[in-house]
């Protein structure tokens, strides 16, 4: 059965919220990540609620587990978390959701 997936992580950046770093983060983030072609609806999220201290969000949907399992293993999100995402964000949360 294929089911869509949402894929959700929320971090926060050794660098900050409000640098110049994070916006170059976030936007080659979202330029390597919503290049790989099993992405759907790649957004970069900004947090505003008091009540949550993660300050970033990437959110992306694929149309099924096979389409999660290619973009966990392509080069383009490998290289993107072995040379970025585990130098630069300082802690994060992953969620998964069936749609």
């Amino acid at each position: 059965m294929k089911r869509p997936i949402r894929h959700m992580v929320i971090f926060n950046l050794v660098c900050g919220k409000d640098s110049p770093d994070a916006e170059i983060f976030l936007k080659e983030g979202e330029n390597l990540l919503s290049s790989i072609p099993v992405v759907r609806n790649f957004e970069v999220l900004q947090q505003v609620s008091p009540k949550n201290d993660y300050d970033f969000g990437f959110s992306m949907t694929f149309d099924c587990d096979e389409d999660y399992q290619t973009y966990n293993e392509h080069p383009t999100h490998q290289g993107f978390v072995s040379e970025r995402w585990n130098t630069e964000v300082s802690r994060f949360l992953e969620m998964d959701f069936i749609l």
